[in-house]
C-alpha cells in the first residue's frame, strides 16, 4: 500500500474562491430522484450543516463574521439558525440590547427606521438577522432559517412564552417571509426542536400543532408565489421523525429527524431507512445528531464523567457516516458550545457536565474540521447516484449499534462507499461492481488522506492507525 496524493486536491475545498466569487447563491430544491437535493441549475447539493441557533440573539456583528468565515474554512454549507430564538429569544435582548417583537406581538416585528449600525436607534434586531444573512451569503454559506424555536408553540417545556396561533402564525410567516424572499440562501426550517402532535408537558392533553405549522408555512408559501421556496422542520430527539406526523403536508419537500445527545446507542442508519420508505418519497436527513462534547444523556441528574462521558469526535464520525451511507440527503453537525455561542464570562453554560469550553475554541473541535472529507467524497461518488446497499458486505456484518457496518451503492455499480467503525478486515462482493475494478483505497474519514489496495483481493484490511476508515471502490466505469 501507498499513499495517493494525485486527487487529494479533489478533495479539499477552497475556501479563498468562494470569498473572491460571492455571486448570487442559486436556490435549493428537491431533485427528481426525490431522495437528495440540488440547485435550481441542476447541481447537486449535499447538505453539510451546523447547528448555530443562536446566532442572532447572543452574537454580534464582529463575531458573527468569525464564526461564519470559520465554518466557511471547514467546509459547510448550511448554517441553522434562529429568528425568534430559544432562551428567552422574545424578552431577553440580543447583542445589541434589542428584541425582535412589539409586545411579544407576532405580527408587530420591532422594526426602526434606517440600518446604520454606528446608531442604536437604527440599528434593530432584524437589522441584525439582515447583516448575517448577506455575510453568509457572501461566504457562499445558506442559512436554514427557523422562524421560531418550538417553545414559543408548543405546550411541552421551554422559556416561550407561546405566543403562536394558527392566524398570527401566517401573519408571521408572510410578514418574514417578505423581508427575506429576495435572499436565496435563505432555506426555511418550521418546528424547532418539537414535536407537532403530543401531549401536554403539564396537563396531559392532547395538542396537534399541526394547523400553525402549516399556517405559518402558508405565509411563507403566499409571498414567494411561484418562485422556488425551500422548507423543512426540524422536530424533536430520538427515533421522532417528521414522517411520523407531518409527511404528507404539502410545504414540506424534506423530512428530518434529530437522533440527539441522550445516548450513544442511536441508529440513524436505520431512520434514514425508515424515512425512505414512506409515500411520496422525500429527502432526509439527521437535522441533530450527537453534538460534540456534549454530555451524554445529562438530564436524570445522574451523569458522571465515568459512567457516561461526553461525545467525542469519533461518537460524532461513526453516526453521521453511516447515517449519509444510508440514504441521507446531508447531515447537520453541532458542538455543545457552539449551539448556545458558550460565554461563561456572560452566559451560565446549559446541559454541562464537568467542562465548558468556550465558543470560540469550540470552533475548531475536531469533527468540526473533519466533515469536509464527508462531504468532498461524497461530490467526487457522484451521491446523488447512489443508494444504500449493505448487500455489498459478505463478512459478517454485526446488528450492534457500535460495530454495524454501512454501504452504499452507485447505481450502475460503478462506486461503492463503505464505512467501518471499527477496523477489522471485510469481505466484499466485487461482482456488485461494474466490470473491472479500477480502483481501491482506503480514506481516513480523519484527515481526507488515501491509501491506495495495490493487491486486490474480496477480503480487505484497513491501515493499522485509526479506529474507523472508509474503503472506496470504483469500477471501470467510474467518473474518474
Amino acid at each position: 500500500m501507498k499513499q495517493l496524493t494525485a486527487i487529494l486536491p479533489l478533495l479539499l475545498y477552497s475556501a479563498i474562491a468562494l470569498a473572491q466569487n460571492p455571486k448570487p447563491l442559486p436556490h435549493i430544491r428537491v431533485s427528481a430522484n426525490h431522495r437528495t437535493l440540488e440547485t435550481v441549475e441542476g447541481k447537486p447539493f449535499f447538505w453539510l450543516g451546523d447547528t448555530a441557533w443562536e446566532l442572532f440573539h447572543r452574537l454580534n456583528r464582529e463575531e458573527a463574521i468569525e464564526y461564519l468565515d470559520t465554518r466557511q474554512a471547514q467546509g459547510f454549507n448550511v448554517i441553522q439558525a434562529v429568528a425568534l430564538a430559544e432562551f428567552d429569544g422574545l424578552r431577553t435582548p440580543n447583542a445589541y440590547g434589542d428584541l425582535p417583537l412589539v409586545e411579544l406581538d407576532p405580527t408587530r416585528l420591532d422594526i426602526t427606521p434606517g440600518n446604520d449600525p454606528k446608531d442604536g436607534a437604527e440599528y434593530d434586531y432584524w437589522d441584525h438577522v439582515d447583516f448575517i444573512l448577506k455575510a453568509a451569503a457572501d461566504r457562499g454559506l445558506y442559512i436554514g432559517l427557523l422562524p421560531t424555536w418550538g417553545d414559543k408553540v408548543a405546550h411541552l417545556w421551554g422559556d416561550g412564552p407561546i405566543v403562536f396561533d394558527e392566524k398570527n402564525a401566517r401573519a408571521y410567516g408572510k410578514t418574514i417571509a417578505e423581508r427575506y424572499a429576495e435572499m436565496p440562501n435563505v432555506l426555511w426550517i418550521l418546528g424547532g426542536d418539537r414535536p407537532a402532535v403530543y401531549k401536554g408537558r403539564n396537563d396531559g392533553l392532547d395538542y396537534d400543532d399541526r394547523r400553525i405549522w402549516r399556517a405559518m408555512a402558508e405565509g411563507i408559501q403566499y409571498v414567494y408565489g411561484e418562485k422556488d421556496v425551500f422548507i423543512t422542520y426540524h422536530p424533536w430527539g430520538g427515533d421522532n421523525s417528521t414522517t411520523q406526523y407531518i409527511h404528507d403536508e404539502p410545504w414540506l419537500d424534506m423530512n428530518s429527524f434529530q437522533s440527539g445527545h441522550g445516548s450513544r446507542e442511536a441508529r440513524a442508519w436505520d431512520w434514514v431507512e425508515r424515512d425512505l420508505k414512506m409515500t411520496p418519497t422525500k429527502p432526509t436527513l439527521d437535522m441533530e445528531p450527537c453534538y460534540e462534547d456534549h454530555p451524554v444523556n445529562p438530564w436524570d441528574g445522574k451523569w458522571t464523567r465515568k459512567e457516561r462521558g461526553y461525545f467525542t469526535a469519533y461518537d460524532v464520525r461513526a453516526r453521521i457516516w453511516r447515517g449519509v451511507l444510508a440514504g441521507g440527503c446531508g447531515v447537520t453537525y453541532g458542538h455543545h458550545f457552539i449551539w448556545q455561542f458558550c460565554d461563561p464570562g456572560n452566559e451560565p453554560p446549559i446541559n454541562n457536565g464537568d467542562t465548558i469550553i468556550h465558543w470560540r475554541q469550540a470552533m475548531r473541535a475536531e469533527a468540526a474540521g473533519q466533515l469536509k472529507y464527508l462531504a468532498k467524497l461524497m461530490e467526487y461518488v457522484p451521491f446523488e447516484k447512489c443508494k444504500a446497499d449493505n448487500s455489498l458486505i459478505i463478512s459478517n456484518n454485526p446488528t450492534d449499534w457500535d460495530k454495524h457496518i454501512q454501504a452504499m451503492r452507485a447505481e450502475d455499480g460503478s462506486f461503492a462507499v463503505v464505512y467501518l467503525p471499527e477496523n477489522q478486515p471485510i469481505t466484499i462482493d466485487l461482482s456488485k461492481i461494474t466490470g473491472n475494478i479500477k480502483r481501491v483505497q482506503w480514506y481516513d474519514p480523519r484527515t481526507g488522506s488515501i491509501v491506495v489496495v495495490n493487491r486486490m483481493g474480496s477480503t480487505l484490511t484497513p491501515p493499522k492507525n485509526g479506529r474507523d476508515w472508509v474503503l472506496v471502490i470504483e469500477g471501470k466505469s467510474g467518473n474518474r
